[in-house]
């Protein structure tokens, strides 16, 4: 079978309209109240034999709150976005809309300064691909963007599908295989 991770995202830290890059704001009141209203179906996640999560203050306090006591994965941190951090894609927008044009265009480029997208994806990918080879389980909370890049690398679809991948807060995927042999697992909804 090899190994089963589930990648947990994050509750959120601010309105999505509000998000800004490379976000490092703790869980927001509504975020914690998220995590409690989905605690019944996160909570038994936490049975792998590995947990994991993001280095971020959001990752770190979902799966604590979740029971998981996850250890910090540097390779699970938000891409790098230099200096568009802490800035909202809207102001970033306003000040350099070229900039923000070649970003979304080209998964090679960083106007930021920062990491490419397909420098991000392959970081991601690189550490699902470094995890224990024995048969297990494996749980990990990360940021919504770390997730969209699992899934884009697994799939070993195209750079620029990143883009066309929904991920909401505390919403779950489970990638099973090995390294370099990823599927998609989806849960059969129950009763």
């Amino acid at each position: 079978m090899g190994l089963r991770v589930t990648l947990v995202a994050a509750a959120r830290s601010s309105s999505l309209l509000a998000e800004r890059f490379d976000d490092d704001r703790p869980l927001d009141e509504a975020g914690w109240y998220e995590v409690q209203l989905a605690a019944h179906a996160l909570i038994p996640l936490g049975a792998a034999e590995l947990r994991y999560c993001s280095p971020t203050p959001r990752s770190r306090a979902t799966g604590a709150a979740l029971g998981y006591a996850p250890l910090a994965q540097p390779a699970l941190r938000d891409c790098d976005m230099g200096r568009w951090r802490g800035l909202t894609l809207a102001e970033v927008a306003a000040l350099d809309p070229v900039a923000v044009d070649a970003w979304l265009a080209d998964p090679r480029t960083a106007p930021h300064g920062g990491e490419t997208l397909l420098s991000f994806i392959s970081r991601v990918g690189g550490w699902l691909d470094t995890r224990p080879a024995d048969d297990g389980a494996i749980v990990a909370v990360a940021e919504p963007a770390v997730v969209r890049a699992a899934l884009v690398y697994a799939l070993k679809a195209p750079p620029a599908t990143y883009w066309n991948v929904d991920v909401r807060p505390l919403s779950t995927v489970t990638l099973t295989g090995r390294p370099g042999l990823w599927h998609l697992h989806l849960q059969a909804a129950v009763g």
